[in-house]
Order: C-alpha cells, then sequence, then structure tokens
C-alpha cells in the first residue's frame, strides 16, 4: 500500500514515514507545494495523509482539486481542529480527520480503518473476471481499452453472473433479476437479453465470455 503525505515540516513529515515504512506501507511526499497535487497524484497513492496549513495553497483547495479526478482516500492530519475545519474539510471530500498531536498508533487504526473500507466500496463497485471489468456505477463493461455501454437490465444481469463466475445461473434466478427492474419476464424477454448483453460482450472483444448451458442456465 502507497501512502503519500502532504506535511510541509519535514520533522513532522519524517515521524509517521518512518512509522508506518516499518509495518509494511510505501510512503512518499514532496518539497514542491506549488504543483503537490500533482506530484501526489502521479505517485499513485492507496491514501493521501493531508495538512491543511501549506505554502502556495492551502488543504481545502487541495483537497477539492484532487476530488475533481480522483476519488483516493484522503486523510486530514492538522492542528487545526475547531468543528468548523472538520466539517468543512468533511464536505470537501476528505474521508476522515485527525488532530496533531496525535498518537501513531491511533494514525495507524486510521489508516487501516479507511482503506478497509475503501477497499469494501471498491468490491462492490467493481466487479472483474478474467478480461472483464464491470463498472457498476457507471453502467458499463470494460475490456482493456474498449468499454460499451449497459441498461439497466444487460447490468442486472452480468452482475448476478459476475458475482457468481464460475457457477451456473439458472434461467428462473436470471429472470427474477430481470423481474426486480419492474419488467415483465418471459422466456422469450429472457432470451432477448441474453443475446443483447452477449453481443455487447462480443463488440469489445469478450467472445465466448457469456455461456449458455442447454438445460440449465448461463455462465460467465
Amino acid at each position: 500500500m502507497k501512502i503519500f503525505i502532504i506535511e510541509d515540516d519535514q520533522t513532522i513529515r519524517n515521524e509517521p514515514m518512518d512509522f508506518l515504512t516499518k509495518y509494511g506501507y510505501e510512503c512518499n511526499s514532496s518539497d514542491d507545494f506549488e504543483n503537490i497535487v500533482e506530484a501526489s497524484l502521479e505517485s499513485k497513492p492507496n491514501l493521501i495523509l493531508l495538512d491543511l496549513t501549506l505554502p502556495y495553497q492551502d488543504g481545502f483547495q487541495i483537497c477539492r482539486q484532487i476530488r475533481k479526478v480522483s476519488s483516493v482516500p484522503i486523510i486530514v492530519v492538522t492542528s487545526r481542529n475547531t468543528p468548523m475545519d472538520e466539517l468543512l474539510i468533511l464536505n470537501i471530500g476528505a474521508d476522515d480527520f485527525i488532530t496533531k498531536p496525535y498518537d501513531l498508533q491511533i494514525l495507524l487504526a486510521h489508516i487501516q480503518a479507511v482503506l478497509k473500507r475503501t477497499n469494501e466500496s471498491a468490491q462492490n463497485v467493481f466487479l472483474t473476471y478474467k478480461e472483464l471489468t464491470l463498472d457498476v456505477l457507471k453502467s458499463r463493461v470494460i475490456s482493456g481499452i474498449e468499454e460499451v455501454e449497459l441498461n439497466r437490465n444487460d447490468l442486472g444481469l452480468l452482475r448476478l453472473l459476475t458475482l457468481n463466475k464460475g457457477n451456473i445461473i439458472s434461467r428462473e434466478e436470471l429472470m427474477n433479476e430481470l423481474w426486480q427492474n419492474g419488467d415483465f419476464v418471459d422466456e422469450n424477454t429472457l432470451n432477448v437479453n441474453i443475446a443483447r448483453l452477449r453481443r455487447k460482450l462480443e463488440s469489445i472483444g469478450l467472445e465466448g465470455y457469456l455461456l449458455t448451458k442447454r438445460g440449465q442456465g448461463y455462465q460467465l
């Protein structure tokens, strides 16, 4: 796991870096505060520790800029401890708020908790099988640089199949999935939806991914 620390006081910055490194985290930072947003994102971190009082621009501005292009978890670590500071930065998009001075073990616990929540959320939002990635929130399926949009029924069917990858899903289970979406479903309706979903997968190079198991159902 990579952590990028945005802190202008080198002594305060080095202490958590040394501590977190002992726990297996890869820690990076930069003194180029004029371009700190770019520097932080280029390091492809799993989490950012962000101070609020910084040169060139404050942590509020930095958080706003990061949130325009990235959902990377941000924990604010600051001596500014007013309720308004905490409320504002959380509304901007930070994930957690810790007041200095802090215990390093407490910092570690906050980092682990935020990463755990983020990973659990990502598992629900992105489902994968071989070269197939299903982006649930954006209702699209991706393969390499190719992607195709899914309609509501496509998404429901592919989500169920991906969650049960390798297992055969009966026609009844798939029809129940479509029925939950409010559509009238009969055998022919399911056939049409399956055929359309298969064509969409094939259009981005995912031939042979949606398999028909005669007399049993369908399988990824």
